[in-house]
């Protein structure tokens, strides 16, 4: 909630996600989002913004529908290098019902057509740094946070820095 919060505040429209619990990566995961999108802004393209698991969401809704995503910026997401470079793989197993390294969608690594920020924190405690600030052809940026995984979405002052530093990057696309 203070993300969204920080968001609105700045300025940006937020919408949830309405996809229910997130409990792992299922079959129509970015079908569902690409539809989710397409109620949200039809004609323009939207920034997504997704922590952890929801980065990873984020940059293959940017992959299926470039057209429809402006830019993605990840939280604390493990979309790089080996799937099991958290500390939760054997919970996300337990609840998703398949194996981290076999999900129901791709799994690419490979940075999306489009403009992609990755922030990340080296006391994320959650995700390690490597799997979420990627390798340099992975990002267009990556900056580094100071703060624990759980704070990129419910920290009020990480929320606020997240903004800046969207409104930096996008800025910087322009």
């Amino acid at each position: 909630m203070e993300l969204r919060r920080a968001l609105a505040a700045a300025g940006y429209r937020t919408y949830p996600w309405q996809c229910g619990w997130n409990l792992g990566a299922r079959p129509d995961t970015i079908e569902r989002l690409k539809a989710r999108v397409e109620q949200i802004s039809p004609d323009r393209p939207i920034l997504v913004v997704g922590w952890s698991l929801g980065g990873v969401f984020a940059r293959e809704l940017g992959r299926a529908a470039p057209g429809k995503v402006r830019a993605v910026v990840t939280l604390g997401s493990p979309f790089s290098g080996d799937p099991k470079l958290n500390n939760v793989w054997r919970l996300y197993q337990l609840v998703a019902g398949h194996k981290v390294d076999n999900p129901p969608i791709p799994r690419v690594t490979a940075k999306p057509p489009v403009p992609c920020l990755a922030i990340w924190s080296r006391r994320d405690g959650i995700i390690a740094p490597a799997a979420a600030r990627g390798e340099p052809d992975e990002a267009d940026k990556a900056v580094e946070f100071d703060c624990t995984h759980m704070a990129f979405g419910v920290s009020r002052r990480t929320a606020r820095r997240i903004v800046q530093e969207i409104n930096i990057f996008l800025k910087s696309l322009s």
